[in-house]
């Protein structure tokens, strides 16, 4: 199978940003007097946006609109200030990013964190990378696992869906990437595991970034 270009998933893919999220969801809880949760909680919290995870993250009896909302509100200030303080790149992934770079294909990002903040990250922690598209979750436009933003670049791209890997960490990058007519692979440095993601449909499923040279290669 001969690739062209590559999607990547940002949070729990490329970047490990498991604790910024985690903590700046706790102090938003503590703030409120509501029980707070460990990081291995937040694996399974993360991955469909803000307001997916503070509803999570809230008790089941204090899920209410205006709660959610006004939680949502308080996350955003706190995690704008502490976004990048425990955040870094995964092991590997520079190498792996390079290996992409000398085959020639294109790069893009695809997540669902909120645009500015997929945007900020990318500059902070991949500026070494060109991606074609960063693409975070917008408003008036539906977040994975909707193909929407697949095929947005796809489209920019102007590359068959089929001529595309995408690579992903949770359930929703595969759904994703099935729905957009792209080849899922899911990674298990991430936050989910290897059944989970092989249940979504993830075509090969990787355990180390440079793992992924032996699909594009294959």
């Amino acid at each position: 199978m001969s690739f062209k270009a590559i999607i990547f998933d940002l949070d729990g893919t490329l970047i490990d940003s498991l604790e910024d999220l985690g903590n700046a969801t706790n102090r938003v809880l503590l703030k409120n007097n509501f029980p707070t949760h460990t990081m291995e909680d937040y694996r399974y919290f993360v991955g469909e946006g803000v307001v997916a995870l503070i509803t999570r993250a809230l008790p089941e009896e204090i899920r209410d609109e205006a709660t959610i909302n006004a939680c949502v509100g308080e996350f955003r200030e706190d995690y704008r200030k502490n976004w990048n303080i425990k955040t870094k790149l995964y092991e590997g992934i520079a190498e792996m990013l390079d290996s992409v770079t000398l085959r020639g294909l294109k790069m893009a990002v695809l997540s669902n964190k909120p645009d500015y903040f997929t945007k900020k990250c990318v500059a902070e922690f991949l500026p070494k990378w060109n991606f074609e598209r960063v693409i975070g979750q917008r408003d008036n436009v539906p977040k994975k696992p909707d193909p929407a933003g697949a095929d947005e670049i796809a489209e920019h791209l102007a590359i068959l869906p089929s001529e595309i890997l995408y690579l992903g960490d949770t359930p929703i990058d595969m759904k994703t990437a099935t729905a957009a007519g792209m080849f899922p692979v899911g990674v298990l440095w991430g936050f989910r595991p290897e059944d989970e993601l092989k249940r979504s449909g993830a075509q090969r499923v990787i355990h180390k970034p440079q793992e992924l040279m032996k699909v594009i290669d294959h």
